[in-house]
């Protein structure tokens, strides 16, 4: 064992360096593993105990570090002390430039993923209201993406150039080959510019309840290529996000208030002094719910075959249970009411007069108009 690690060869290397290189190699992992693991706890602990983004974008970049990228640098830093074969030290393609080539590559990578890391932590704090869900998860999905994709084709673009390829050919070459693929990608690149649009104008966001054309419901995801939605009788709606867009959008989930307008109707003949008495029970049914406001009320209008009323209100929480709950109480109270005054809602009716020997006769008809 002691004469091979003395006088053995192995590709042109003694056997004892290229102990020492997997020695160097295996310390430098380990030290650089432990140092980045070490980086990474003390800065949760910093985050937790500080609150602070800044570290808490600080521990995300440490944990993007990747043991195994560490080991293939340690290994392949460690292979570059070695001195391989001198014949093949003047060819342009030697070991050494590859290794040379691989170890830029490797550092290369992990650096993108500390970058790429940074870039979209930052960007979830700085999206998120205290820790909660992102103010806007459209924005943020669309920036995450290109974020990521700007800093790989870098990467990519600088490998090549280290390689010695003339990225400018290749750039102009990706120009070209671009606009091909935007004219064959033309209905992707229309919704992903219509989230983006989305995002910027935010007429709903998840969770909020919304209503266009025929369908509504409650949005659960907003992506880049269509929205989500789960509809009232339980199954979810995928919608492209332009298709979307070109309809009118009523988004219930921001109304501060609920306007409501109901109309009755009192006969004919309903004793005049009994009309005012019959606004002013109404009046008062809803200015005694707590959740109204009060707008008008009054006789609008001789309908057809009755005095029409019209009386306006708003239901100061815009839940459609609260307002179709108060609406039944003041329904309940106008019954009693109407009982009290010895007055009837009015229902179509009308008078028939036939011509009879001894005169005319009246005859009212009640029911349908028609």
């Amino acid at each position: 064992m002691h004469d091979w690690l003395l006088h053995g060869q192995w590709f042109g290397n003694p056997a004892l360096a290229w102990v020492i290189a997997g020695a160097g190699a295996l310390l430098g992992y380990i030290i650089a593993h432990s140092v980045a693991l070490f980086l990474q706890s003390r800065l949760d602990k910093l985050a937790e105990r500080t609150h602070r983004p800044g570290f808490r974008v600080a521990a995300d970049v440490a944990g993007a570090t990747r043991g195994w990228l560490l080991l293939l640098i340690a290994v392949t830093a460690a292979l570059n002390f070695l001195h391989f074969d001198a014949s093949t030290a003047s060819v342009k393609f030697s070991v050494h430039w590859w290794l040379e080539l691989l170890l830029f590559s490797l550092i290369g990578i992990q650096f993108a993923f500390w970058f790429s890391k940074l870039l979209v932590s930052w960007l979830n704090r700085s999206a998120s209201r205290d820790g909660a869900r992102p103010v806007n998860p459209v924005m943020l999905g669309v920036l995450t993406w290109a974020v990521q994709f700007v800093v790989w084709i870098t990467l990519v673009l600088a490998l090549l150039a280290g390689g010695g390829v003339n990225i400018t050919a290749f750039v102009a070459s990706l120009g070209v080959g671009g606009v091909a693929v935007a004219l064959a990608l033309q209905n992707v690149l229309t919704d992903l510019f219509s989230s983006i649009a989305i995002g910027l104008d935010k007429p709903f966001e998840v969770g909020e309840f919304i209503a266009f054309g025929t369908e509504l419901g409650t949005v659960t995801k907003v992506g880049i290529k269509s929205t989500r939605i789960q509809s009232l009788s339980g199954e979810e709606l995928a919608i492209s996000n332009s298709v979307l867009l070109k309809n009118l959008i009523h988004n219930y989930s921001r109304r501060q208030e609920r306007r409501v307008l109901f109309n009755f109707r009192l006969p004919f003949d309903t004793p005049r002094e009994r009309i005012p008495d019959a606004i002013a029970h109404v009046r008062g049914f809803i200015e005694r719910e707590k959740l109204t406001r009060f707008d008008r009320g009054y006789l609008s209008a001789f309908g057809e075959y009755g005095l029409d009323f019209e009386f306006v209100y708003y239901v100061l929480d815009p839940s459609y249970n609260t307002f179709v709950e108060i609406q039944q109480r003041i329904n309940l109270a106008m019954l009693e009411a109407w009982d009290k005054l010895g007055i009837e809602f009015a229902v179509p009716a009308r008078k028939v007069h036939a011509p009879q020997a001894g005169g005319n006769v009246s005859v009212q008809v009640s029911g349908a108009t028609e």
